[in-house]
């Protein structure tokens, strides 16, 4: 077993024999084979309506019942949820509609015939009901056979052993754990591992390797070598999920505290080349007349967790991940100059949308935020000159608009050099540009620039129907306004909004009235 560092110190590379695994380093105590069960869970559990009140309903019914899957993962873990999994041993329907019945009549119990599933919300609960069963699966699809089967089978059937974990709620062996995988002992030791073999568990539901990746990403486990094996040799059975399903996955990592991690592990499974070849081809370094340009895909993983650091807003962590995209596209070497990457950002906005399209993230407002935080991330450092002018600093206030603080997050972000001198700098000019947007915005008063003399009011101004004269008095306006040669004022709008149509032979309304125009918008 040979191991080398990455990179990174976070993780290291551990070879046995033809195969390479990743492994987050353990601190001591993370080591510590303290009992995770001495916080005695049971109290909790018999104290807590819903679980003796399941149980009581399942002893009226004759149903073994079992509370399962990752709520019990999360009690152990002390992670508060309100999202709990009951398995019975014969249908479960009639348990969930006695429930409900019990809750009231506000309360309603969903069927899910084709899965064999019952839903029940309460408060701010949802319960979910599964009847035990076994699966099968063929090898061109994930959508399994389904036949009924023993609590064992049922676990069996599950992805990893820390979601294996069942406990009895009927009032005979209430709080007795039912755990065949070794599932309290991977908790312990901070173990992501598979029940069964895991070419087979992950060849049944390819999404299970996201999901054992994500399961890492958010505790902070490592995954057993075989299981981190099995990832890398089914790595392309990915291919038959859904992109929604890998993006909903994508999400999870995206959102964790450390995202860099999960994607690590992405990476050196081969999971991430299947999915987002794109960020794959950031990777490496190239050398040419001694002159080397950084790691991309490192460089982004590194500001993805700085943006982590400081936002919790996932279309701006998009942002982190997507900002030099563009950069093995636009790379070129220059002789005496060295690599180059001019262009990037531009080029990295035109393909946020192929990229949002191809993993099914949504095309709406979010994918347009995401591309303009990528097309503006190099804007600022070029205000930090002592020369620039207001004008500049008014045109990148106006094109950020109200993202413009989320766009200077990225830029600190951004800073990833290891000489604390040279950091220093760059984020002390960051500091300098928020100085002038701060100085720029007392000035004007401004923080659109959006001029007040809309679209609607040139029409209604000059009595005309949409068209292109309208956008081009607006523009005007709106370029008066950023160079400041006029204030952001109503009646200066106006007052050039009128000396622009007679230019082009335009005149206001018959009987239109300025001073009463302008009366009664200030009084809306």
């Amino acid at each position: 077993m040979i191991f080398s560092s990455l990179y990174h110190p976070i993780l290291f590379r551990v070879q046995i024999g033809s195969i390479s695994y990743l492994c987050r380093p353990m601190s001591t105590s993370e080591n510590a084979t303290t009992d995770i069960l001495s916080a005695n869970y049971l109290p909790w559990l018999k104290g807590h309506e819903i679980f003796t009140l399941v149980g009581k309903l399942a002893d009226e019914l004759g149903l073994e019942t079992y509370l399962i899957g990752g709520f019990v993962r999360d009690l152990i873990l002390n992670r508060e949820s309100k999202d709990a999994d009951f398995v019975t041993l014969g249908d479960c329907l009639p348990l969930a509609e006695k429930l409900a019945e019990t809750f009231g009549p506000h309360c309603e119990v969903g069927h899910f015939k084709n899965f064999g599933t019952a839903q029940v919300k309460h408060k701010d609960w949802v319960l979910e009901f599964v009847s035990a069963r076994k699966e099968s699966y063929r090898s061109d699809s994930r959508k399994p056979e389904v036949e009924p089967g023993t609590l064992e089978e049922d676990q069996n059937r599950r992805d990893l052993t820390i979601n294996s974990l069942a406990i009895s709620l009927n009032k005979k062996t209430f709080g007795k754990w039912l755990d065949p995988f070794g599932g309290l002992t991977d908790l312990k030791n901070k173990i992501i591992r598979t029940p069964q073999e895991p070419e087979r568990t992950f060849s049944d539901d390819p999404l299970r390797m996201m999901r054992a990746i994500r399961f890492a990403a958010q505790l902070g486990f490592d995954i057993e070598a075989d299981t981190f094996g099995g990832i890398q040799n089914m790595k392309e059975r990915i291919r038959i999920i859904s992109g929604e399903r890998i993006s909903d996955e994508l999400n999870k990592i995206i959102q964790v505290p450390s995202p860099s991690y999960g994607f690590k592990l992405l990476y050196y499974s081969g999971l991430l080349k299947e999915i987002f070849p794109e960020m794959v081809a950031l990777a490496g370094v190239e050398n040419k007349d001694g002159k080397a340009h950084k790691d991309n895909f490192f460089h982004t993983l590194e500001v993805l967790d700085n943006t982590a650091a400081r936002s919790k807003n996932l279309w701006l962590r998009w942002a982190a991940v997507l900002h030099d995209i563009a950069k093995p596209a636009t790379k070129r070497f220059v002789q005496g100059e060295g690599w180059t990457f001019h262009g990037h950002e531009e080029k990295g906005a035109h393909m946020v949308p192929g990229i949002f399209k191809k993993l099914r993230l949504p095309l709406n407002e979010h994918m347009k935020y995401v591309q303009k935080i990528v097309r503006l991330h190099l804007r600022p450092i070029s205000l930090t000159n002592e020369a620039v002018t207001d004008s500049a600093v008014r045109r990148l206030m106006y094109e950020a608009g109200p993202d413009l603080e989320d766009l200077m997050i990225l830029c600190r972000a951004d800073v990833t050099t290891k000489n604390p001198n040279k950091a220093k700098r760059y984020l002390e000019k960051f500091d300098r540009v928020d100085e002038k947007i701060a100085e720029v915005g007392e000035k004007d008063k401004l923080r659109l620039f959006q001029p007040l003399l809309t679209g609607e009011m040139i029409m209604e101004v000059f009595a005309l129907k949409p068209g292109k004269e309208i956008g081009i008095i607006k523009e005007q306006i709106r370029e008066a306004i950023l160079e400041g040669h006029i204030k952001n004022t109503l009646p200066e709008c106006l007052f050039m909004a009128m000396k622009l149509a007679a230019e082009i032979d335009l005149s206001p309304a018959p009987g239109f009235d300025p001073e009463a125009f302008i009366s009664a918008r200030e009084a809306e």
